[in-house]
């Protein structure tokens, strides 16, 4: 039987670039697995990407996957925009590179392993599993900045 997993992914950035996080919240069969972390300087989309990216390289097995994402980027970049990257070489309609080319190289490589479903869910909404990856991404942040002394 084909595991099924939803994944809840954000990305945060302090600036940008600037200090940036990632978390992202899976959940499997009433349990859940936390992961965040960050890097001291980063844009928002490349935590958004690593979010994703950090996820899927969790799991162990096969799996049906339902990502949710708050990331237009993330969603029409890995549903529409890869085919022609890919085409032209990781080139931009326009023969510029593709920003971010090789975390899109990896997000590629880690979709073809899985049975992927990709949802685009409105920032700060309702969405309660998106809270909590929000919530992640800002760890993620605070665990590479030095925090203010009181």
């Amino acid at each position: 039987m084909t595991a099924r997993v939803a994944i809840y992914t954000d990305g945060a950035c302090k600036g940008n670039p600037g200090p940036g996080g990632w978390g992202a919240l899976l959940q499997y069969e009433g349990r859940e697995r936390e992961l965040y972390g960050g890097e001291a300087a980063t844009t928002n989309n490349r935590m958004e990407l690593t979010a994703v990216i950090r996820a899927l390289e969790t799991l162990k097995r096969r799996a049906a996957v339902a990502i949710y994402t708050d990331s237009q980027y993330v969603k029409n970049g890995i549903e529409i925009w890869i085919h022609g990257w890919k085409r032209n070489g990781w080139k931009t309609r326009d023969r510029k590179a593709v920003k971010n080319a090789d975390l899109w190289v990896e997000l590629d490589r880690l979709r073809d392993k899985h049975d992927i479903v990709w949802h685009w869910v409105k920032a700060h909404a309702d969405t309660e599993g998106n809270h909590r990856a929000d919530a992640l991404a800002n760890r993620g942040v605070d665990s590479i900045r030095p925090q203010a002394q009181a």
